[in-house]
C-alpha cells in the first residue's frame, strides 16, 4: 500500500495502520524529520494511550499502556554504534512479547530483525505532504 497524505490525515492514516498491520512490529523507515515520531504519536493515540509520546533518543525504548492495558514499546535506534547494544537491551525479548513494537532507526538493527515485521517507509514531498509505503 502506497498513499500520500497531508498531516491532517495523519488520524485515518493511523488507524488504516493498526487495521491493516500483519503483525505488531511496525519498521518505520525515512530521513530525520520526515515523520517517524509523529506518526508513531498518532498511532499511540488511536490505540488509546494517554501518556505523553516522546522519541527515546538517548534510552532506546519507552514503554505506553494503553487504557486497556496493552503494551506498546517504542524504539529509537539512530544513536546506537552496533547491534550488540539492541542485544545487551534484550531486544529479542521485547520483540518476542505480544505487545505493539514500533521501531524508528531499523536499519541500525536490520540482523536482529524479525522476517515478519511490517516495513513502513515514509519521505516528504515538494508540496510537503508526505508519502507511505506499508510493505
Amino acid at each position: 500500500m502506497t498513499s500520500k497524505y497531508t498531516l491532517n490525515e495523519l488520524p485515518q492514516i493511523a488507524k488504516l495502520i493498526i487495521e491493516k498491520a500483519s503483525n505488531k512490529l511496525l519498521l518505520f523507515y525515512g530521513d530525520m524529520g520526515v515523520g517517524k515520531t509523529t506518526l508513531i504519536k498518532e498511532l499511540t493515540k488511536q490505540l488509546k494511550v494517554d501518556d505523553v509520546v516522546s522519541s527515546p533518543t538517548f534510552s532506546l525504548v519507552n514503554e505506553y499502556r494503553s487504557h486497556q492495558g496493552d503494551t506498546i514499546y517504542h524504539f529509537d535506534f539512530y544513536r546506537i554504534e552496533d547491534e550488540t547494544e539492541a542485544l545487551d537491551m534484550g531486544i529479542e525479548d521485547y520483540f518476542d512479547d505480544d505487545a505493539w513494537c514500533f521501531v524508528e532507526w531499523p536499519n541500525k538493527v536490520k540482523n536482529l530483525l524479525p522476517l515478519n515485521a511490517v516495513a513502513i517507509h515514509l519521505s516528504i514531498n515538494e508540496d510537503q505532504s508526505r508519502t507511505i509505503s506499508i510493505k
